[in-house]
């Protein structure tokens, strides 16, 4: 890629959010709650999918009562003090002002709950960069997977494929990226694994100050 496209779809935890923190405490607090024992090493692996696939990978836990009880647990003390323990990864909160005022249109797409993610944006004072957020319960009925909120996204804004992108941390971004056919950039400071061999990826970033080259090359070539 020698080039940002106007249109960049990000994923939100992994990606512009280091959430695991949050995550990982009222995960603790949600298996206490219900006296269950608590997933063994951290959750950083299977960080990436809607809570309940986590809770479920975690701790190893298919019944479906148990899990709706863990669920419950979790939101609640998640949507009351853990929320506040996730922070913008260094610079991306500067990055994506200045891509905002580089009249880039920016977007979310996202497995995290849309009001968490309206809170988290706005306590970190970037909620005004994104044009829309798009999350799995930001309709009725529930967007399906991350391909569908972003082929939605798309088709409601008469956004290009060639002219978007997707960043995201996880194979599940990776692979939604390529179904809706647009590209792909692979932010490696996230909880997730891309493999680059089966998954197309334009390229592959460490950190957010990265993505100011390719922006400069953009107002270079316009």
């Amino acid at each position: 890629m020698v080039r940002l496209p106007n249109c960049v779809v990000f994923d939100l935890d992994g990606t512009i959010l280091d959430s695991l923190p949050g995550i990982e405490a009222s995960v603790r607090v949600a298996f206490a709650a219900c006296g269950q024992a608590a997933p063994t090493g951290g959750l950083r692996e299977f960080i990436g999918p809607p809570i309940r696939t986590i809770i479920a990978r975690a701790g190893k836990i298919t019944d479906e009562a148990t899990l709706d009880a863990l669920e419950s647990a979790f939101r609640s003390d998640y949507d009351r003090e853990g929320w506040q323990r996730t922070i913008c990864f260094p610079e991306a909160a500067h990055v994506l002002r200045i891509m905002h005022q580089h009249r880039h249109r920016l977007f979310v797409a996202s497995n995290k709950p849309q009001q968490v993610s309206l809170k988290i944006l706005e306590k970190e004072q970037i909620v005004d960069a994104f044009e829309a957020i798009v999350t799995r319960d930001s309709r009725f009925p529930l967007y399906e997977c991350k391909e569908e909120m972003i082929a939605t996204l798309l088709a409601e804004r008469c956004i290009a494929a060639e002219n978007s992108v997707m960043v995201g941390d996880t194979m599940e971004d990776a692979k939604a990226a390529a179904a809706v056919g647009i590209g792909f950039i692979y932010m490696t400071h996230g909880y997730g694994m891309v493999d680059t061999a089966s998954a197309p990826v334009a390229c592959k970033l460490d950190k957010f100050s990265q993505f100011l080259p390719l922006i400069a090359e953009e107002l270079v070539s316009d």
